[in-house]
Order: structure tokens, then sequence, then C-alpha cells
């Protein structure tokens, strides 16, 4: 059973920086292109980020360009997403999917607030 689970969300002033994390079990984790999408309150899911299966070429919303960064660690089956100089805009919940599969697991809620 494929599991993905994100973690590392919260409360944070904008311009601040947040770490996403998501742990994946169940299938072949290097073996697959990974993508972050969010949904935003009242809003439909929005593609974040996307990285190939061995890590080496990665791609970004033109709103989360320059300040999001995703990366991952095969050896330890993790997606990970880093966040800076986050918006009030970037508020949403963060779930972490296969490049081809509509996200499973529960999220993780980013806030953006002062």
């Amino acid at each position: 059973e494929v599991q993905l689970v994100e973690s590392g969300g919260g409360l944070v002033q904008p311009g601040g920086s947040l770490r996403l994390s998501c742990a994946a079990s169940g299938f072949t984790f290097s073996g697959y292109a990974m993508r972050w999408v969010r949904q935003a309150p009242g809003k439909g899911l929005e593609w974040v980020s996307g990285i190939n299966s061995g890590g080496g070429s990665t791609s970004y919303a033109d709103s989360v360009k320059g300040r999001f960064t995703i990366s991952r660690d095969n050896a330890k089956n993790t997606l990970y997403l880093q966040m800076n100089s986050l918006k009030p805009e970037d508020t949403a919940v963060y779930y972490c999917a296969k490049a081809s599969s509509k996200p499973s697991g529960q999220g993780t809620q980013v806030t953006v607030s002062s």
C-alpha cells in the first residue's frame, strides 16, 4: 500500500521559512518522479514543484520560483520542500504525490501570517 506522510508545516510569519518532508513507503520511491501540490482555503489543487526520480531535474510554479527548493533523499525514501521568503498567499495544505497521481496523504498545513 502506497503511503505518503507529510510533515513540517506550521504557523510562520511573512518572510519566514519552513521545511516540509514527505515520508514514502509501499512503493519503490527511487523509481518515481514526485511533486508537491497545495490547496488554499476555498481553492482547488495547485501544482507547486516537481522532481524527477533521480533528483537531478526540478521544476517550479512561477509563484514559488526562487523561493522554494524541492529535493529528495532516495536512501531515506523522503521528499522535501524548503520554503523561504514565505508570503501570506502561500497559506495552504501541502501534499506530496507521485508525479502522475493524485495526493493520497493528509497533507500538512502551512499558515503564513503575522
